[in-house]
């Protein structure tokens, strides 16, 4: 599974990518914000998106709308990690179609749970295109 992370913070990336790996997963980019996530996201094929919601230039909420609106990349499932209290804003990322949000702090448990979910939902799908 090709993984892209993209956080503006280094040690949350860094974070992230230790617990991936933890979870045997070895396949991951990282992005220092959402602008440069979606530019690594037109060139290269990823099979999930992790990002921060909290974000400069291009924050996680802009850059799942962007990912929702681009023909190629509608159905990239994307997890949003945040410490986001607003639940208007939690909403509204919801509304966006977010395959999954995290709350920090999180553990390697709630990451895993989060990608197992996306992986079974693209196994039913293979097995329903077959």
């Amino acid at each position: 599974m090709k993984i892209l992370v993209a956080d503006d913070m280094i040690s949350m990336r860094h974070v992230l990518i230790h617990i991936l790996r933890s979870l045997d997963y070895t396949d991951i980019d990282e992005a220092i914000d959402g602008i440069q996530a979606f530019e690594m996201l037109q060139k290269k094929r990823y099979d999930v998106l992790i990002t921060d919601f909290h974000m400069p230039k291009l924050d996680g909420h802009q850059l799942l709308e962007r990912v929702r609106n681009h023909a190629k990349l509608a159905r990239l499932p994307v997890l949003m990690i945040s410490c986001e209290a607003s639940k208007e804003k939690i909403q509204s990322i919801i509304a966006s179609k977010v395959t999954g949000f995290i709350v920090k702090p999180f553990t390697a448990k709630t990451i895993e749970k989060q990608l197992n979910k996306i992986k079974q939902k693209s196994s039913r799908l293979t097995i329903q295109i077959e």
